[in-house]
């Protein structure tokens, strides 16, 4: 559980950093292009960090496929969990301007674009870890059988 804590709040981390880079020292305009940079800055801090994982808690080159995926869900639990709650006490704090980038908080009330924005990023982080889990698995027992 240790592995998982430490890998999930090191890609919530991450997405804390650039929150409070690019919301609160250099604002970026919703229709900025750097956003783009957010999606792929976060996939890549989840792939690194699941990959880490899986191989820590390979120390005794005894892990299989299915304690790789494991480990790989538990990270994606911790990096949802705490980043769903971060940008909840941001909410909190900030208000509605913090979800002035979203598309969907100008066609539903704000708490319908909220709640959708944790669903979001919740499933999401659930379902890319067990992707990515899955292949960073795969790979590691491939590469430790050749």
């Amino acid at each position: 559980m240790k592995i998982a804590i430490k890998y999930g709040l090191s890609i919530t981390f991450v997405v804390v950093l650039w929150v409070l880079v690019t919301h609160f020292l250099f604002p970026l305009a919703p229709d900025s292009k750097a956003n783009i940079l957010a999606p792929i800055l976060f996939n890549f801090a989840a792939i690194g960090a699941l990959y880490l994982g899986i191989k820590a808690s390979d120390v005794n080159r005894d892990l299989n496929f299915k304690q790789g995926i494991k480990t790989g869900m538990a990270i994606s639990l911790v990096y949802g969990i705490s980043s769903c709650l971060f940008f909840a006490i941001v909410f909190l704090f900030v208000g509605p301007k913090l979800m002035a980038n979203e598309p969907m908080a100008q066609d539903y009330p704000m708490w319908q674009a909220a709640m959708a924005a944790f669903a979001g990023m919740f499933f999401g982080a659930l379902i890319l870890g067990l992707v990515y889990s899955t292949v960073i698995s795969f790979m590691l027992l491939k590469a430790r059988k050749a």
